[in-house]
């Protein structure tokens, strides 16, 4: 893949360029900022960035957007549970590191831009992470079979998270391991 122009190259980099490089580095502040909260949870073992922002920023290869920098909209997380803990507490935490993001450093990333994918110790999918403050919600996200059979973990009709190619060690970011 074509690697975009250096940042620190203004001259050569467009403006959109520009705002989607400040973008990447907003989500991956987000991405620190949520996993050192998550590492004061002691059911937390783990926590790896993975998906586009785990990589380098690259140029869209085909399709309408070709030619441009890949546009980055959320973060992904994956987080690795000894237990299951009270995800309402795992939520909170979440929303606090973003808002605390903000306070800091007036970065704009919305607690619903951070996808927290949670697993057993093993590495067994268990769902996501739940952004609404109530659960059940009764919106229809909630409304996905085994959704909310633990309070705030979201289930997701036909989703299949495949572990091994998501998480595959040449793909993700270790932000947080426990020792």
């Amino acid at each position: 893949m074509a690697r975009v122009t250096d940042a620190r190259e203004p001259w050569r980099t467009s403006d959109d360029e520009r705002y989607t490089l400040r973008r990447y580095d907003e989500l991956r502040a987000a991405a620190e900022y949520v996993s050192t909260a998550l590492a004061t949870v002691p059911a937390v073992r783990r926590v790896a960035l993975f998906g586009s922002i785990a990589a380098a920023p690259r140029v869209e290869a085909s399709g309408r957007w070709r030619g441009r920098v890949h546009a980055p909209k959320d973060v992904d997380l994956a987080v690795w549970l000894g237990a299951v803990p009270d995800l309402n507490q795992l939520r909170v935490v979440c929303g606090r590191a973003v808002h605390r993001l903000w306070q800091e450093k007036e970065a704009g990333v919305a607690h619903h831009q951070v996808d927290v994918f949670l697993l057993d110790a093993s590495g067994k999918y268990l769902g996501r992470l739940c952004h609404f403050n109530q659960c059940p919600k009764h919106k229809p996200q909630c409304q996905a079979q085994g959704c909310g059979d633990v309070p705030f973990l979201q289930q997701h009709d036909g989703f299949m998270f495949d572990a091994a190619a998501s998480l595959n060690p040449d793909c993700i970011h270790v932000l947080y391991e426990r020792a």
